[in-house]
């Protein structure tokens, strides 16, 4: 079986595939100072307690965060015995990366355009809300043309109560109506509202600007927060909070079969 790792700023994710099917999937915080082996334990447990421990053969990994790629490199080692492959814009993803520095497209974002384009293997955007709100662009072709990155909505939230001696913090979720009949309210559709407008209006610039103007271009939404904007939206029409994991699915069937 597959494990499927991708280490973003706020949640890591990992999932395992068994050739058919995701058997587990799990969400995991961020933390930049633990150790391998306090990941390790953590692991260990989740797979303990699925009866996996033993049927992992193949471990990928994607990572935006330089401090932990390495404390995953060696948790695989010590506690799997397995040497991960890692995504970069270097791996052989079958797309090209045409931006001005190639290098520097976090690996989340490229493994999210091989998974939209293996699900509908044409024109796509793909909106991922996590601790930025990102908006990818694939071509027809498949290619990674570029895309924009937005403050995330939780980094608004945080910033907002942070900054201001009188807001304190709200439940993120959205408000009966947008008009705020006090404080909480108005700050929840702000936010909720907020965010789903600014996803509206650049999904919107950037089907004016797609180079495919005569195809159907997909709109797809991932990111642990995108539940909570897609209720108040109709531009995204696939919803997959898992998706970059099955892009790295994606990517491991292709490497492991060019060799």
């Amino acid at each position: 079986m597959l494990l499927a790792i991708d280490i973003g700023n706020t949640n890591i994710t990992l999932g395992v595939w068994n050739g058919r099917i995701w058997e587990h999937q799990w969400r995991l915080h961020t933390n930049w100072q633990l150790t391998a082996d306090e990941y390790g334990i953590t692991l260990t447990a989740l797979l303990g307690r699925e009866g996996l421990q033993d049927s992992i053969n193949a471990v990928i990994i994607a990572s935006v965060v330089p401090a932990l790629t390495e404390t995953f490199d060696q948790l695989s080692r010590r506690c799997l015995n397995l040497v991960p492959q890692h995504v970069t814009a270097e791996t052989d993803l079958g797309l090209e990366i045409l931006t001005d520095t190639p290098t520097a497209v976090g690996a989340d974002r490229l493994v999210n355009a091989v998974a939209a384009y293996r699900l509908f293997s044409g024109p796509a955007i793909v909106i991922d809300m996590g601790t930025a709100t990102k908006f990818d662009v694939i071509s027809g072709k498949g290619d990674f043309l570029g895309g924009v990155i937005a403050p995330g909505l939780g980094l608004a939230a945080e910033t907002l109560t942070r900054r201001a001696a009188k807001l304190s913090s709200v439940p993120l979720e959205a408000p009966p109506q947008t008009i705020g009949r006090n404080t909480s309210e108005a700050m929840q559709a702000g936010l909720i509202f907020g965010y789903a407008a600014l996803i509206e209006g650049i999904a919107r610039r950037i089907l004016a600007e797609h180079p495919d103007q005569g195809q159907p271009i997909h709109i797809l939404g991932t990111g642990g927060l995108i539940d909570l904007v897609t209720p108040h939206t109709n531009i995204i029409e696939y919803v997959d909070p898992w998706l970059t994991l099955t892009g790295l699915r994606v990517i491991y069937e292709r490497l492991s079969g060019n060799r």
